[in-house]
């Protein structure tokens, strides 16, 4: 059975709402999977007349879920978020993650600290054995002054790191903190552990794009449905 990345997206989103009940405070996540879960969390919200706030962890997430009509909060009113839901560029097994194509890795992870369960919804095709796979780097979030710098470290440490660049307009993507990205190849991460400590480590580092223990709950879409794996 052929099924688009589209539709398997929308799978593991429809799985990942169901979570979410009257009352609740929930973590947005950014990017295009993360997307269809704040579309169909505004539908619940109208047909279930559903009480919920969100905290968005991007400006695109922002928009998106004023446009859906969820209310929107911040950590500063509401520290502890129930449930949040978001993306990922890569999962294993152990269900540590790579996150931060969409730039918004800092914000993201900042949210999924502060929230009780989180839940990572993506398509099949993003499990993988091991983080690193198929040339996925490593985004790092870094303070502009310290690029030359951080650069340098992470040679270091053997990555290969490349400034993103925006498509379209010139120059560097900049992230909603006002910082840059740097893609570290690593090829396949051994230790994601240790490298996220290591990169955590480099000054001028705001964050990484490696997430550590933090995910619950994923589901992955596939053409058939969902499946659920779940931190041991």
């Amino acid at each position: 059975m052929h099924s688009s990345p589209d539709a398997e997206k929308r799978n593991a989103a429809d799985a990942a709402i169901a979570h979410v009940k009257d009352g609740m405070i929930i973590g947005l996540g950014s990017g295009t999977t993360a997307a269809f879960a704040i579309m169909a969390l505004g539908e619940r919200k109208k047909h279930e007349n559903l009480n919920i706030m969100g905290i968005p962890s991007s400006y695109q997430a922002f928009q998106l879920a004023v446009q859906n009509a969820i209310p929107i909060t911040t950590l500063e009113e509401h520290p502890t978020v129930n449930v949040n839901i978001d993306g990922a560029d890569q999962i294993d097994p152990q269900l540590n993650l790579i996150k931060g194509m969409g730039a918004a890795l800092a914000r993201e992870k900042i949210v999924a600290s502060a929230s009780k369960q989180n839940i990572i919804i993506a398509d099949a095709k993003k499990y993988v054995k091991n983080l690193g796979e198929d040339n996925q780097p490593v985004p790092v979030e870094v303070l502009p002054f310290a690029v030359a710098l951080v650069r340098r470290r992470i040679q270091a440490l053997g990555g290969k790191p490349v400034f993103r660049e925006t498509k379209g307009k010139l120059g560097p993507v900049i992230s909603d903190n006002g910082n840059v990205i740097l893609d570290a190849g690593f090829g396949v991460i051994e230790d994601p552990v240790a490298l996220s400590q290591e990169l955590k480590m480099i000054p001028g580092v705001v964050e990484t794009g490696l997430f550590i223990g933090l995910a619950d709950v994923v589901y992955l879409g596939t053409a058939s449905g969902v499946k659920k794996l779940e931190r041991k």
